[in-house]
């Protein structure tokens, strides 16, 4: 996981045009560390990624990309252990880098209104293929969608946005309080914890390089993440409603996100 924090493989990527950074505007930006301030993010790739789900097939390219500073971090770090010669302690780093990824599908150079996602990371859902949330379907549906489209599109997959910012561990907790009656915004003050604590920040950044200025379409029922994509600058954003694996399991809690302001009818969920 860790290769390409050697300085050599580093520099062998940027050669290539494999490893680059971009500023918070979506602007490529000089490779070194001392340029680009907090909200730069380095991107590997594109990475040639055949995508599987069932007997459906698809092609992408993949982009890994982290926040610089955290990047630094890591990377300063990493210099320590080398000097000490503690390689085994390299895998104590996996957990404390935010790595999110883009996939590209469809030919981008034809592009006028393609078809956008920003999924938020949910490992109950998207692998374990829990129903208590409409994550799983909502991923692959989006690559579908995507994928079917004339003109192709963007998967953003931000990979610190856990339980909406909480992390796996307090997701936790919060599914043992709805077991208890709470529903997912009750659990969340519960824990002391904001309502929704994700940062779409990034993700407008990366929209920035690979879309540019133009109008995309976005696949989403979450007014937050229209309101901070348009704050950081997007425009032109199109709404698609995007409602896919509602279940029994997984009703109740389709239904606090409907109260809290998401745009799902009762119609929707079957609620009616």
């Amino acid at each position: 996981m860790f290769t390409y924090l050697d300085p050599t493989v580093r520099e062998r990527l940027v050669a290539a045009g494999h490893l680059f950074r971009i500023n918070s505007d979506g602007k490529v930006i000089p490779p070194d560390h001392s340029s680009g301030g907090g909200g730069s993010i380095s991107i590997l790739g594109p990475i040639p990624l055949p995508l599987a789900f069932g007997d459906k097939h698809y092609e992408a390219q993949w982009y890994a990309c982290v926040r610089n500073t955290e990047l630094s971090k890591i990377e300063n770090i990493a210099e320590q252990l080398r000097a000490q010669k503690a390689q085994e302690s390299f895998a104590t780093l996996a957990s404390s880098m935010a790595v999110n990824s883009v996939l590209l599908i469809g030919a981008t150079d034809s592009w006028t209104n393609p078809l956008v996602r920003v999924h938020s990371s949910c490992l109950t859902g998207d692998v374990f293929g829990s129903e208590r949330c409409e994550c799983g379907p909502q991923l692959q549906s989006a690559i579908d969608l995507i994928s079917n489209d004339e003109q192709g599109g963007i998967l953003v997959y931000m990979s610190g946005h856990e339980g909406r910012g909480i992390g796996l561990w307090a997701k936790a907790a919060t599914y043992l309080l709805q077991d208890d009656g709470e529903d997912t915004y009750q659990a969340n003050r519960s824990l002391g914890l904001p309502d929704d604590s994700r940062d779409f920040s990034d993700a407008a950044s990366l929209l920035k390089y690979f879309r540019g200025n133009g109008p995309f379409r976005l696949l989403t029922n979450n007014p937050k993440k229209i309101d901070d994509l348009t704050t950081a600058g997007l425009t032109g954003i199109t709404t698609v409603k995007h409602v896919f694996g509602v279940t029994a399991a997984n009703r109740r809690y389709l239904a606090a996100k409907r109260d809290w302001g998401h745009r799902i009818r009762p119609e929707d969920i079957g609620d009616d």
